[in-house]
């Protein structure tokens, strides 16, 4: 999510998560029932009790509106805030330890932070006893203002000595001081002043802020309505934002200040009017220059401004420069100038934060470092922007970041969507990327389709959907495992990736046991008996349909045991060997009874070895079992003669898995194994087994599934969150859609998210094969699963592998809301990675496989070469996409006439007559392509040799070259500016040559007339001004010659 002063923007390609589903419906309901009730108490009974703050650069945690939100929720909340703390930007913070009653406080009044101090309950009258009100314990921070040292400074110890010495002074305890940030830490029991003195001050030798000790001074206290922000200006430029408050008090009038309260604007005079007469240096707009008055500090040495200078208009942010001598109050808010006679120290230039494109950003948690978009610079007229391939532009800083930097400046950051591929060294590792999208694509691709056709445009695409039956499912599971497995015996794999990658192997094999179906003995019959007799051991063939949900349940029940193997040992593990019992109840967790009754065997308790035999077996044994704890307890035996881990092993036999286990001391996996072992009959269904596992879950009588990266976690350095209500492991919801198969199930989004398998939020290399697989079986149908689509395509595109994304797109299913996506999305997929996929013959051959419409790449590569300013080759591409308006203005205005000053006749010929055929196509073809194409034929024409034996050549030729040439001078209006100078150079080189062709042609047969007519012609041709000159010369020539024969 990326925020700004003027609105919250969200992007669908950085979070590309599901809904997340809330488990415990009832409980919530509940609680937003409770709080609107409460809501609607707020301006009344909440509003009342809350703490008061108005100071703008103070704060407090949780802010005044969490106190509020927060004694909604919870009544009473205000009374018992558990480490409450106030701070005022720059100058430190006070975090009360413990609960802290903040009812009806006055928080302004109370506390006061000064330079190098601060003061709780200023008057000692009002001070409460200790430990009420904030008159507690408390662990006070306070930033000190130093010099820049060096970390390795001498002076560093006698500072960090001198504190201590004060804080044991005081009665403090001395906690620790940061020289970079200057903050000094120090436990009070109770409060009166804290801090340092003057003489102290200048032991530390603190940074003088303040202004000149010549100049005329008085402090006004600043007032502003709301709170500081954390992006406010003066943070952004690594400014002390109380100081910039001093410094707009003295440069803007009181009287302009104005503070919200209660819902309605009070004006606040911060001084009074009589000292506003007396000591402002402006009145009836004369400025008094002689008049001074000098007033005593509160600190010493420092000096305070009584004037209230004249306001100027700003100026725009972008327009300050360091060398502009305008020295307007606003530059020296941005210190973008050096105002004489007030030095500002620490002028330091903050670079900000910029990011190279190369630069890798990895997501934390669930969504990606937030950016702030910095409107207060430049407004609406920038904001956050994604490009291909995880390439974001922002002007923003990461919230939370410890350099501050400018938000002027725009920045390129590219998002890191290729985790998955990356070894421990954090380096892109070629095998993984084969493993983890090439040959699970091809593995996908080898699978049987179904093919349909759509037709968009007069084109037709290939719509594919994998066809795959039940009975073929085992084979399709085990070739994903067997590619998986490859992947994880890579060496440099982290160890995050290989649980991952362990994780998808169980996934597999889940939903080969709980989808796939058997051939029985009535399908058989019809088989080749050769065969079945070839294949003794595979006994399959023999099932009959009864034994067939047992057998489903039985390797369930092993993949299971399987999957909490590892958890049962470790356990094991970490158990002393005097604990025998407790170890067979651990064993019995993971349905290890071999090893649980040998156990109890060998320590000698035959009677507990006979009963852990039966363990999940005849109800009979259980309802025994139970029987006698119930005679127990009615007899009232005292069962502190029995070992508890022992009473929990009856408690197991006898089916009551909550007594035996609290919930939160076991994972969900052996919990459900707890309800199919030794609960539910050993007969009962999957599907009842699911229902009553989800049943308890609802009721939060069992633990939550939570993802493999929770379940195994820590996996990673950062930290994941996870809340109740989040995504639950993929295995749960694979069992859930197995238990609803003949029922809507309302869960495929939050199924298929990338959070229900990985903590990688962009990673859906997986899901989406997963999905392809469970929804070509039947047991399910959706076209409400693009974002699932959409989020794999960005994937592949991110590593270059564009032909696959064409390949999902494909795949994906046709909707009526937006019959043409499929068309549409693969047009943009070839146009943004045109330069990948047509570099890469592999990538180029395997897109015309897929019956992508030749066209649509010309035309991409078309808008590439154009983009790249080949325009040549993009003018071929243009004529094979049919795209003959773009073709011919590319032609015309770029292309033509270096063909034709290059001399390349045939080139221009075959473009010209590729165009012809579909000139009705193309706008001002005679004035455009057309006027090349019949100058070659009128030029053959007037070279011909048999132009003698027509009638008048002279005449009939003059015509054809007049109309020529009145095309070239209405192309030349047409075109106007689009043509370049070297067109109309061509065109006057086309005019010279078709005028020494005209002169070159016999004249005998031809009257005078005709023949001064072709100089006519000649003079309308787009030719030079010499060459006119020389034609006008032998008109004339010729003109004399005619008028001496007429005479003579």
């Amino acid at each position: 999510m990326l925020r700004d002063s003027h609105c919250i923007i969200s992007d669908s390609n950085l979070v590309r998560s599901g809904q997340n589903e809330a488990v415990g419906g009832d409980c919530s309901s509940l609680m937003f029932s409770k709080y609107k009730k409460r809501r609607m108490l707020y301006n009344g009974d909440v509003g009342s009790l809350l703490p008061t703050l108005y100071s703008s650069d103070y704060f407090t945690k949780p802010s005044i509106d969490e106190l509020a939100a927060l004694e909604m929720i919870d009544s009473g909340y205000c009374s018992r805030v558990p480490d409450f703390t106030i701070g005022r930007v720059g100058y430190g913070q006070i975090k009360f330890i413990g609960s802290t009653d903040v009812r009806w406080l006055h928080l302004d009044q109370i506390v006061k932070f000064d330079r190098n101090s601060v003061v709780v309950y200023t008057d000692e009258a009002d001070k409460p006893p200790v430990g009420q009100g904030l008159n507690k314990a408390a662990e006070v921070t306070l930033t000190l203002k130093l010099r820049s040292l060096d970390a390795h400074s001498p002076e560093l110890d006698r500072f960090g000595g001198i504190l201590r010495k004060r804080a044991d002074r005081q009665g403090a305890f001395f906690v620790s001081f940061d020289l970079s940030s200057g903050n000094w830490t120090f436990l009070v029991h109770h409060f009166s002043r804290f801090g340092l003195d003057d003489e102290e001050e200048e032991d530390i030798v603190m940074i003088d802020n303040d202004i000149d000790s010549t100049a005329e001074v008085k402090e006004f206290p600043a007032h502003s309505a709301g709170t500081v922000l954390s992006h406010s200006l003066p943070a952004h430029l690594g400014l002390d934002p109380v100081r910039m408050q001093e410094l707009r008090a003295l440069m803007f009038s009181a009287e302009e200040e104005y503070e919200d309260l209660n819902g309605s604007f009070q004006k606040i005079n911060s001084y009074n009017k009589e000292q506003l007469k007396e000591d402002s240096p402006v009145i009836n707009g004369k400025i008094l220059a002689n008049k001074t008055t000098l007033h005593g500090s509160s600190r010493k040495g420092r000096i305070q401004i009584s004037s209230s200078p004249i306001r100027r208009p700003s100026q725009a942010l972008l327009e300050y420069n360091l060398n502009n001598t305008d020295l307007s109050p606003s530059r020296d808010i941005f210190l973008s100038g050096q105002r004489k006679g007030l030095p500002l120290t620490r002028l330091t230039k903050v670079e900000g934060f910029r990011l190279e494109e190369k630069h890798q950003t990895p997501l934390s948690g669930g969504y990606s470092k937030n950016i702030v978009d910095a409107a207060l610079f430049m407004g609406r007229s920038f904001r956050v922007g994604w490009g291909p391939n995880g390439i974001l532009v922002h002007s923003g800083t990461p919230v939370g970041s410890p350099s501050c930097g400018l938000s002027s400046q725009v920045n390129i950051q590219k998002v890191a969507m290729d985790k998955t591929v990356r070894d421990k060294n954090n380096k892109i590792n070629e095998g993984l990327v084969d493993l983890h999208f090439s040959s699970l694509m091809n593995l996908h691709k080898s699978v049987e389709h179904e093919t349909s056709q759509l037709v968009h445009d007069s084109f037709k695409l290939k719509l594919l959907r994998v066809e795959c039956s039940r009975l073929t499912l085992p084979e399709i599971c085990q070739a994903y495992i067997e590619t998986i497995e490859k992947a994880h015996d890579i060496s440099e794999l982290s160890t995050s990736n290989r649980v991952f990658l362990m994780h998808q192997v169980s996934i597999w094999a889940l939903i080969r046991i709980l989808f796939s179906e058997r051939e029985t003995n009535e399908q058989s019959n019809d088989d080749d008996r050769e065969g079945m007799m070839l294949d003794t051991k595979d006994d399959s063939l023999d099932m009959d349909v009864e034994a067939k949900p047992f057998a489903r349940r039985a390797e369930f029940s092993f993949w299971l045991q399987e999957s909490v193997c590892h958890r049962v040992q470790d356990e094991i593990t970490y158990l002393n060997d005097s604990s025998d019992l407790e170890q067979i109840l651990v064993l019995l967790t993971g349905r290890q009874l071999d090893t649980a009754v040998e156990l109890a065997a060998a320590r000698g308790d035959v009677r507990l070895a006979i009963l852990l035999s039966q363990a999940g077996g005849s109800v009979v044994s259980r309802s025994d079992m139970a029987q006698q704890l119930d005679i127990w307890r009615m007899n009232g035996m005292d069962f502190k003669f029995i070992e508890n881990d022992r009473l929990k092993l009856y408690e197991l036999l006898a089916g009551n898995i909550q007594d035996a286990f609290q919930v939160s001391s076991i994972d969900w996996k052996r919990f459900l194994g707890l309800i199919m072992w030794y609960q539910l009959p050993p007969d009962t269904p999957l599907s009842v087994v699911f229902h009553t596992y989800q049943q308890l879950l609802c009721e939060k009588r069992a633990p939550h599934p939570v993802p493999v990266y929770i379940d195994e976690g820590p996996l990673e350095e950062e930290e994941v969150d996870w809340n109740i209500g989040d995504n639950h492991d993929l295995a749960y919801y694979v069992m859930l859609l197995h238990a609803n198969e003949d029922k809507n199930f309302n869960q495929l989004k939050t199924m298929f998210s990338a959070f229900s398998s990985t903590y990688d939020p962009l990673d859906y290399h997986m899901i989406w094969h997963q999905r392809a697989i469970l929804e070509a079986i039947g047991t399910f149908s959706s076209k409400d699963l693009s974002i699932l689509d959409m989020s794999f395509v960005d994937q592949l595109l991110c590593l270059g592998l564009c032909h696959w994304a064409i390949y999902v797109v494909l795949h994906m299913p046709y909707c009526d809301n937006a019959p043409y996506i499929q068309a549409k999305l693969i047009k943009q997929i070839l146009c943004q990675n045109c330069e990948i996929w047509s570099s890469q013959e592999i990538q180029y051959q395997f897109i015309e496989e897929l019956g992508v419409p030749s066209e649509w790449m010309h035309e991409a590569l078309a808008i590439y070469f154009e983009y790249q300013g080949d325009l040549s080759e993009a003018l071929e591409h243009f004529l094979r996409c049919s795209n003959w308006k773009k073709a011919h203005s590319i032609f015309i205005t770029s292309v033509a006439h270096r063909l034709f000053l290059s001399s390349q006749d045939e080139e221009i010929w075959r473009i010209t007559s590729f165009m012809e055929e579909h000139k009705s196509e193309i706008a001002d073809w005679d004035l455009g392509a057309g006027i090349y194409f019949d100058f070659y034929i009128l030029r053959s024409s007037l070279k011909e040799g048999d132009i003698m034996s027509e009638a008048d050549p002279l005449g009939k030729k003059n015509d054809e070259c007049r109309s020529f040439f009145t095309r070239l001078s209405e192309s030349l209006l047409i075109w106007g500016s689009r043509l370049p100078a070297d067109a109309r150079l061509t065109y006057a080189k086309m005019s010279e040559e078709l005028c020494n062709l005209l002169m070159s042609i016999p004249g005998l047969s031809s009257t005078a007339m005709v023949r001064m007519s072709c100089f006519d012609t000649m003079l309308i041709a787009p030719t030079p001004e010499d060459m006119r000159s020389s034609h006008l010369q032998s008109a004339v020539s010729d003109f004399t010659y005619f008028l001496s024969e007429i005479s003579t």
